[in-house]
Parts: structure tokens; sequence; C-alpha cells
């Protein structure tokens, strides 16, 4: 089965057709900016340019930075708060005209990892943490997805993990600089973090 997978970001919304079996993109990835009100109006018309940019007609799925209970957003880290509440599967699906299904963009990328990736047979417990525009994690026991789990969000010296750290990287925050990976061992202020 073919899906056009979508990932609607903090700073970029990108998109390409997937074998669903393989994992393997079957055409070009389109992105775009996000827009930088992040509205779900805006967001949305963005997401339906990514798609039509494509030329795809079939089922949709999409990762999106935030807790995600059936299509329905429940939290807003990187976008505008008004998602809060927002049926995004509804309105994507009305507005594509295919089906949709919306999860959290941490757990579709575990779930792409447990199955075509570094958790591919793995047994236990796995987490896998990804550092973009946010701080996300994914969280498998036994090979079940614990969805949502969100550990970006934790709090360290008085700020969620992934607002501290993006104030960093924008040279607003009080976080330490971490170094790239392979070039030594973090500052001593984020041991202690």
């Amino acid at each position: 089965m073919d899906v056009f997978g979508l990932d609607i970001g903090g700073s970029g919304i990108k998109g390409a057709p997937v074998n669903v079996e393989s994992g393997e993109l079957l055409g070009e990835r389109v992105r775009m900016p996000t827009p930088e009100a992040a509205t779900p109006d805006e967001v949305v018309t963005a997401t339906i340019e990514v798609v039509s940019r494509s030329g795809w007609d079939g089922p949709v799925g999409c990762g999106f930075p935030g807790v995600v209970k059936e299509g329905v957003i429940h939290t807003a880290a990187n976008v505008a708060d008004e998602f809060i509440g927002f049926d995004l599967q509804t309105r994507l699906q009305k507005e594509l005209g295919t089906p949709v299904r919306i999860v959290n963009d941490a757990d579709a990328a575990g779930l792409a990892e447990m199955r075509w990736g570094a958790g591919r047979g793995v047994e236990g417990t796995v987490l896998m943490l990804t550092i973009g525009t946010g701080i996300v994690t994914a969280l498998f026991i036994e090979g079940k997805l614990v969805p949502n789990t969100k550990l970006g969000h934790i709090e360290i010296h008085g700020k969620e993990a992934e607002l501290w750290t993006a104030d960093r990287k924008s040279g607003k925050g009080r976080g330490p600089r971490v170094p790239s990976v392979g070039t030594g061992s973090p500052p001593d202020t984020l041991r202690n973090a």
C-alpha cells in the first residue's frame, strides 16, 4: 500500500509518497517552510500545498509536533496555541477528500525505526530521541508504543527542555551549547541539568 507521508514541523512541512511495506520513498520529497504564525488555517493551507505539489491523490499519514488523540491536537509547542483542541485529522480529510491519519511526529518516526531501522527486532525497552526544532521521543516497551511520551517537555532550569534548547539555538536562551556529535563530552552545566 502507498501513502503520502507528511511531517508537520515547527520549521518546515515535508512530504513524499511512501510504500508502507518497504518504507521506500516513491517520489521526490516536497518541503515548504512552516508559516510564521503557524495557526491551524495557515498550516492546513501549507499542508495542502505540499500534497498538491506532489500530485498525490490517495491516503495520507501525517506526523504532528504535539500530543494527538484520534486526530485531535492536545498540545502545541512549536505551533500556535490555537491548535489545542483542533481536529486536524477531520479538517485535512475534508480539504483533501481522502483518508487522513494524524499521529504524534515522534511516534511516527519511532514506528518507522521499529519496523525498518535501528529498533527492528530489538526486545525490551527502546527509546528513540530526535533533536530538531524541538526534542521528540518515542518509547516502546516489548515492541509496543507508549504514545505521546513527549519527554522534550520535561523541565530543565524552570523551562521545558525543548523550549530551553530552542531558545539556546536562537541565542535567546540560557542553556549550554551542546557540542556536535563526536566532538567530546557535553559541558558541565548540561551534565548537571
